[in-house]
């Protein structure tokens, strides 16, 4: 049990049968009346934020997030594949549990699989990757003055705006967070 006057960024806590990550938290002490602590919490099942106040003396469980580094082996349609490297475990997440964050992953990287008693709730992708451009227009001299960018696939199948000067075939380097291309590889 932790009490929220020891509250800090990035924790885990236990309220009302729900697991929260603590984004921001303020400690306030009001001229008149009892001091609270001020919380923004982002529920890290299904991704929605709260604020909630509590009493600094108010104790709530800490959630224990395990992280495991798992492979990524393949997709059957709306199963995807997983493997624990060390123990060769395998275990199958539909595309509810896993959302958007396998679309710059390719089969045979490492990604992280995180958990709550047991329960997957989010899979993290690694934050760089390096894929291959499969389709995009030609860029045109002269139109680089602006910074200009197009649409590009990249080869996991998702959509990814580069500058005009990368061409089909070039290898990029990705930001799986935001989803931008950072560089040419």
């Amino acid at each position: 049990m932790i009490s929220a006057g020891d509250f800090r960024n990035g924790m885990t806590i236990e309220v009302d049968s729900n697991i929260y990550q603590i984004i921001e938290f303020q400690h306030v002490k009001p001229g008149k009346g009892a001091a609270f602590v001020r919380t923004k919490l982002k529920n890290i099942v299904n991704g929605g934020v709260v604020e909630k106040t509590f009493r600094p003396t108010e104790k709530c469980p800490q959630a224990r997030i395990d992280r495991k580094d798992m492979q990524y082996l393949y997709s059957d349609g709306e199963l995807y594949n997983f493997m624990d490297v060390e123990s060769f475990e395998q275990i199958a997440l539909n595309q509810d549990e896993i959302g958007d964050a396998m679309k710059f992953v390719k089969e045979n990287e490492m990604v992280k699989i995180c958990s709550h008693n047991g329960n997957v709730f989010a899979v993290e992708p690694p934050l760089f990757v390096e894929l291959e451009i499969t389709d995009t227009e030609p860029g045109f001299k002269g139109d680089t003055a602006t910074g200009a960018t197009k649409p590009a696939i990249v080869e996991t199948g998702a959509q990814v705006l580069v500058p005009l000067f990368v061409n089909q075939g070039d290898k990029i380097k990705i930001d799986t967070r935001t989803g931008e291309y950072l560089s040419r590889v």
